[in-house]
């Protein structure tokens, strides 16, 4: 396995239960610096990759070094570098935003001062409140402050933002550019596909345990993914094309027409879009499913 600044490196990755796959065969490389999406649909295999480079789980076949380290060997020092946000906690919640921030900041050899945590992530008017008193977003918000506060060169965030409303999700995406500005290296694992394409850098698409996609975000799906489709009517049926010069065909239309073209509509196709239609091409009945260990 040999990539000059890979923080992760994946290859041909299997975790299997009982006669299905959970994870088969894939492979992908993460590099210093940046964030990289992990998509696909419930049971895809993301939640299991995920553990499987954490050290939480053991893989069935293949090669993993997670900051140069096989993650089932992964002794103190390497977890130390490490911030993860799961998807949810066991966080009994009877203590304050301040303390349950001050005792795990003392793990970590070079944590972020706990002050500046909470106020980034939004949290300073709850600081001494009992983390059992907040609301669900805002234990999100804390989850969040536990993942950041060791000064992890490679963050985890599994599913971060649910929970949190618009205004809350945007704050987010403020503090996570501020740690990509910073050096921090992320894998992201969301359900919001807005959210993948205005943080990530690279995304790899998961379905039914196979990576199905990978790449820059402007690139998955192939370039025939991002060609616009217009759409309008007539003569009472609905007609579509798809075409890389979409103000040229509606001008043309326009002009054989010799007046407004009846429900004219031009649309770029967004992320979710092509996402859908990657996750509606390759699943099929069959496919490798995750167990129900493996929720997301």
């Amino acid at each position: 396995m040999t990539s000059s600044n890979a923080l992760v490196q994946v290859r041909d990755l299997e975790k299997s239960y009982g006669d299905g796959n959970a994870v088969d065969g894939i492979s992908f490389d993460i590099h210093e610096g940046e964030t990289f999406a992990l998509l696909g649909p419930n049971g895809a295999g993301k939640s299991t990759t995920i553990e499987i480079l954490e050290g939480y789980r053991d893989r069935t076949g293949g090669d993993v070094q997670v900051l140069g380290v096989d993650p089932q060997r992964g002794g103190l020092d390497w977890k130390s570098q490490l911030g993860i946000v799961l998807q949810s906690t066991g966080e009994s919640g009877n203590v304050t935003v301040l303390e349950q921030l001050t005792h795990f900041a003392n793990y970590y050899p070079h944590p972020r001062k706990v002050g500046e945590v909470i106020e980034a992530v939004g949290l300073s008017s709850k600081a001494k409140t009992r983390i059992s008193k907040l609301s669900g977003g805002q234990r999100r918000r804390v989850d969040v402050a536990l993942g950041i506060i060791g000064r992890p060169r490679l963050l985890f965030l599994d599913e971060p933002t649910t929970g949190f409303d618009p205004e809350a999700r945007r704050q987010f995406w403020g503090l996570i550019n501020q740690l990509k500005d910073e050096g921090t290296t992320i894998l992201l694992t969301t359900h919001y596909l807005d959210e993948a394409a205005t943080l990530a850098d690279r995304a790899g698409v998961i379905v039914g345990g196979k990576l199905v996609d990978i790449g820059a975000i402007d690139d998955i799906g192939g370039h025939g993914a991002k060609v616009p489709l217009v759409r309008w009517q007539q003569e009472g049926f609905v007609k579509e094309v798809r075409t890389a010069e979409p103000s040229a065909l509606a001008a043309r239309l326009y002009a054989e027409a010799g007046r407004e073209v009846d429900s004219l509509e031009i649309t770029r196709p967004s992320l979710e879009d092509i996402y859908l239609e990657l996750v509606g091409r390759h699943s099929r009945p069959g496919s490798a499913q995750a167990t129900a260990e493996d929720t997301a």
